[in-house]
């Protein structure tokens, strides 16, 4: 990978920095594909189980895309970039992997998308929120029309989209965009905390839960009968023999993926 993002496997983990500081962070071409490359690395190998997402420094998760880098594009250029965001955030939210953002400062614009395609987001008690684009005269391009009011209802997600008004982390949790508001110094560990506890369940129940959720979302989809297929799926695993065996035998489980 390049200087844009800095990666390590932790034990199974994926941290992933978006690594901009002087920047807050900001998501440009190059980073946004970079992370591309590392959420496909996640989605398939094996030592990898899982993902955590947070930025550089203790100001800023993202703070947006890249104003400098696309002032003067075209609308055909500017869809360009947007169709690219959106792989790569689709990719995350539908990761048989769990994904976890940790917030660590300003999630705006884009890099609130990004934090919203996570499959969960734990912030630090700094951390703001918000789409601004407005204010720039546009409207958010990678997802974030969609995403916001999937999480938090039409009814806020309107006004904080027309508005362009900043959400604090008391108030992000409240209305059920984050999970949990955390300091700063606590922050990583919270993440691994969480991380820790998905992946002391079966892997195929949790990658068949993430397909079955999204599918509530998806037009072209029936998440009853996802849920359906996955619930009948998860019954020819040796997860489930493992999962059911242990139950009754009264000790933890050794989940194999499998």
């Amino acid at each position: 990978m390049g200087e844009q993002i800095i990666w390590e496997n932790r034990d199974g983990v994926l941290v992933v920095t978006l690594n901009r500081a002087s920047k807050l962070n900001a998501l440009n071409r190059s980073l946004v594909s970079e992370l591309g490359e590392v959420v496909h690395k996640l989605n398939f190998e094996a030592d990898c189980r899982g993902l955590i997402i947070t930025g550089a420094g203790e100001k800023a998760f993202a703070a947006g895309a890249d104003i400098s880098e696309f002032a003067n594009y075209s609308g055909d250029e500017a869809a360009l970039m947007a169709r690219r965001g959106h792989e790569v955030f689709n990719e995350i939210e539908n990761s048989a992997k769990p994904v976890i953002a940790a917030i660590n400062g300003f999630a705006l614009g884009g890099g609130l998308e990004l934090a919203m395609a996570c499959h969960l987001r734990i912030c630090s008690a700094n951390a703001k929120f918000g789409q601004p684009e407005a204010s720039l005269g546009l409207i958010p391009g990678y997802g974030g029309t969609q995403r916001l009011v999937q999480l938090i209802g039409k009814g806020k997600a309107m006004e904080i989209l027309l508005t362009g008004d900043m959400l604090s982390a008391p108030d992000a949790h409240r209305l059920g965009l984050v999970n949990q508001v955390v300091e700063q110094e606590t922050l990583m560990d919270t993440a691994f905390e969480m991380m820790n506890k998905i992946l002391s369940k079966g892997p195929v129940a949790i990658a068949k839960t993430i397909e079955a959720v999204n599918a509530y979302f998806d037009t072209k989809a029936n998440g009853f009968e996802e849920e359906i297929k996955g619930f009948a799926h998860c019954f020819d695993t040796n997860d489930f023999k493992e999962g059911t065996n242990a139950f009754l035998e009264k000790r933890k489980p050794e989940f194999k993926g499998n």
